[in-house]
């Protein structure tokens, strides 16, 4: 197997250098023709060695939870940059190659995420437990990406001015607008928009725990008649609302079902209503969602992107009045993240075990890195079937913003 590794390797390797001890013992140093970082490996059987052969992109992963790999003289996270830089490169790995266009061919049953399906892979993630999450969140529980005005911000300040930032962008120029959250978390956006904005917000989740855990803020911020969480998914939607928010929620839609999406965006705002989507994208063309991040984290996941969505938007009649494009906020946002979980490590394994702290390691620096050095992006597009809904410029944007936020 290291025969055929390799000449893979030398071949993959074009920027920095990357040094792997095989399972004999022996070591070989690959350096590309470009500068960059410099990482090691210690590849510990040969049935490690195979399967980063065959599969890549699922086996590095699987071997690192498993112990059957490791960072050599270094950090994971300086071997996953070494690694993700380098499989940008346009020769890439062609094992992945062939890999990759298997899934794209692929992807529509990959994504298909009808209601019972999306309610599982929801479950899948988010139902994992709070107190997972209590490890590394903001006090606000908001579990997307931040915004950082300066980069100098707290996670919690900077978490603090997303809300206000997207609520700026939902035009809420009066009290008692009807709301609809889709996708609520565990309730932070919804709580923060009734009680600063005066709104009346439903949330929907299909998270049986964040459900739960929402209901019960609600109750003791006192804002239980002014907010309320229901367990339902986006299209069973039957009322109109004035606003509508989703942040982090598109993501688990699917590509097949984005017509869907913003069909039921259209039919549940009101003719002068505003909607606002916060969702990861790509900066490059169509693609694939990782199969280990496809199996361990987001099941039927995937960042998509922007001429997939303005394709799906275009067929429903909805006007897009603004497109914001956040590049490096959620790298910050997921370098906190991964910072606070490994100060907590050790609770994490106590809660499941060790190879489930490998697991959401790993996961943790594959995703910030992803946008770092791989294209990914937060974008957010304020849509309205009103080609007058909102005023001419962003000035009433940056106004109310700055008298929530004093910046």
């Amino acid at each position: 197997m290291k025969r055929l590794l390799d000449p893979i390797l030398r071949h993959f390797v074009e920027t920095g250098t990357l040094r792997v001890m095989w399972p004999d013992g022996t070591c070989t140093t690959y350096t590309g023709t470009k500068a960059g970082p410099q990482a090691g490996v210690h590849l510990k059987n040969t049935a490690a060695v195979r399967s980063l052969v065959f599969n890549p992109g699922l086996a590095f992963g699987e071997a690192y939870m498993d112990g059957l790999l490791a960072p050599q003289d270094c950090t994971l996270y300086d071997l996953l940059h070494l690694l993700m830089q380098n499989a940008m490169n346009p020769s890439g790995h062609v094992s992945e190659q062939l890999s990759a266009a298997l899934r794209y061919v692929r992807r529509g049953w990959i994504q298909f995420n009808s209601t019972s399906r999306s309610k599982q892979n929801v479950a899948h993630h988010y139902d994992l437990g709070n107190s997972l999450y209590a490890l590394f969140l903001d006090k606000d529980w908001q579990y997307s990406c931040a915004y950082f005005r300066t980069g100098q911000e707290t996670l919690d300040e900077a978490q603090e001015a997303k809300k206000h930032h997207i609520a700026a962008k939902l035009k809420l120029d009066r009290p008692g607008l009807e709301v609809l959250d889709i996708g609520c978390g565990w309730g932070g956006m919804a709580l923060t928009l009734a009680k600063d904005y005066g709104a009346r917000v439903t949330g929907i989740t299909l998270s049986e725990e964040q459900l739960a855990f929402a209901r019960q803020r609600a109750q003791d911020a006192g804002l239980a008649e002014q907010v309320r969480f229901e367990l339902q998914d986006y299209r069973h939607l039957q009322r109109k609302f004035d606003r509508i928010v989703s942040v982090g929620m598109f993501e688990h839609v699917g590509v097949g079902h984005y017509k869907t999406f913003f069909e039921k965006i259209r039919s549940c705002l009101q003719p002068d209503g505003v909607a606002l989507l916060h969702s990861i994208g790509r900066s490059d063309e169509p693609g694939t969602t990782n199969p280990w991040m496809n199996k361990y984290i987001f099941p039927g996941g995937y960042s998509p992107a922007l001429s997939e969505v303005f394709a799906a938007v275009q067929q429903t009649g909805l006007w897009v009045t603004d497109c914001e494009i956040l590049r490096l906020h959620y790298a910050q946002t997921i370098a906190i993240w991964r910072e606070r979980f490994a100060a907590r490590r050790a609770e994490a394994v106590a809660m499941y075990d060790e190879r489930f702290a490998r697991m959401f390691e790993f996961y943790l620096i594959a995703a910030e890195l992803a946008f770092r050095v791989q294209g990914h992006m937060n974008f957010q597009l304020q849509l309205s079937p009103s080609i007058s809904a909102v005023p001419y410029t962003r000035d009433y944007m940056v106004d109310v913003e700055r008298s929530k936020t004093g910046s």
